[in-house]
């Protein structure tokens, strides 16, 4: 299936498809049937998944870490205590940083909330640290392993480089109403080494560490960690609880279940707080699937409920798309790696020229397959419907 709608269209996808084991491709595409009380029915399709070829799931993660923040704040049922609520962060430990407020939020305040809109509206990193730190790394670990999703190791914070010790500590938090502390929370070190997953993280024919080239392949086993089917996994989990087993489900609240469907779906350009300048921030800005780097604007029918990822020449959408005119719905899981001279951080990626046009092109091949595809039932996709 997958490879017939790539082979239909020679001009775009020949050059990766005859190139596979340079590319690293992996695509998961699940279609979407609904019966006649709406009730929805995925049938997938696999293309060189494979959980043992690693990819660097770079900014993906944080679909998982932002989910898991807000199931700890349910778990911790404190009176008063919800995304919201105002926080601050010590620093305790080395390698971090404190927190006072958020100058980027209406009140000046840091919150989970907050935090989590940054992280899907741009892909922030800090606001993913701050999650990270939050949660911990044998909560956010352990959360999603006991779900099912066993593919998964999230041992570090991104953009800083700290040890694999000062990843497993996280920070001090307080939260706190009208100047009042309501919770506190200590530094935490997880005891419990994640880096046990199965997959091959020797990658490449050298790599820059110091400025200078080192021979040999780089080694990825104590970086992060997902496999493509961990990723649509969640996603499902998040968009379709009902319609996974209870023991898959995360412990959120119809109000976090809302909250995370319109920021995973709004562009910078609808933001208020934080604000952000369409020149600097296109509709595309982290929508890789049908729209690559473009320019143009996101038509207001279609959405995009997704994460993407891209480091080290690798680029990953993790997406679920939707046309509510054409009554089109469907997931998209795809990783690519564009280093073609197999040195890795060294910065000389393809990403404008064969990366971003490729998962462009990708998402349009499975739209136009789906705007073709007949559907007993139309789905009611009103659920997704969102104010911005």
């Amino acid at each position: 299936m997958i490879e017939k709608i790539l082979e239909n269209k020679p001009e775009q996808f020949k050059t990766i498809l005859d190139n596979l084991g340079r590319y690293r491709l992996q695509i998961l595409y699940t279609q979407i049937d609904r019966d006649e009380q709406n009730q929805p029915h995925f049938t997938s399709y696999t293309y060189r998944v494979n959980p043992q070829e690693y990819f660097y799931p770079a900014s993906t993660v944080k679909l998982p870490g932002a989910v898991v923040a807000l199931e700890k704040l349910n778990e911790l049922g404190i009176n008063r205590l919800d995304k919201y609520t105002p926080l601050q962060a010590d620093s305790a430990y080395a390698g971090q940083s404190p927190v006072r407020g958020d100058s980027t939020s209406a009140d000046g305040q840091a919150s989970i909330a907050h935090y989590i809109k940054k992280l899907f509206l741009v892909s922030d990193n800090d606001a993913y640290n701050r999650l990270y730190e939050f949660v911990g790394q044998q909560r956010l670990n352990q959360s999603l392993h006991q779900k099912g999703f066993k593919d998964v190791q999230l041992v570090h914070r991104l953009d800083i480089f700290l040890s694999p010790d000062e990843n497993r500590h996280t920070n001090p938090f307080r939260f706190y109403k009208n100047g009042q502390v309501i919770y506190e929370q200590p530094l935490v070190n997880n005891p419990i080494p994640f880096n046990q997953a199965q997959f091959d993280g020797m990658l490449g024919k050298g790599y820059i560490k110091d400025d200078l080239l080192m021979d040999g392949p780089m080694d990825f086993t104590a970086k992060n960690y997902i496999s493509i089917e961990a990723l649509q996994g969640i996603l499902k989990s998040v968009l379709f609880p009902e319609s996974v087993p209870a023991e898959q489900r995360f412990n959120l609240t119809e109000d976090d279940y809302n909250f995370l469907y319109k920021y995973m779906s709004m562009l910078p350009r609808e933001s208020d707080y934080p604000s952000y300048d369409s020149k600097e921030y296109p509709d595309s800005y982290v929508k890789f699937l049908m729209y690559g780097t473009s320019k143009e604007t996101i038509p207001d029918n279609i959405r995009i409920f997704n994460k993407i990822g891209n480091a080290y020449g690798f680029l990953i959408d993790n997406a679920y798309i939707v046309d509510f005119d054409n009554n089109v719905e469907f997931l998209l899981t795809a990783v690519i790696l564009v280093n073609e001279n197999e040195i890795f951080n060294d910065g000389k990626y393809k990403y404008d020229t064969v990366g971003y046009p490729f998962m462009k092109n990708l998402g349009r091949a499975f739209y136009e397959h789906e705007l073709k595809r007949k559907k007993e039932h139309l789905p009611n996709l009103q659920k997704f419907k969102i104010q911005y």
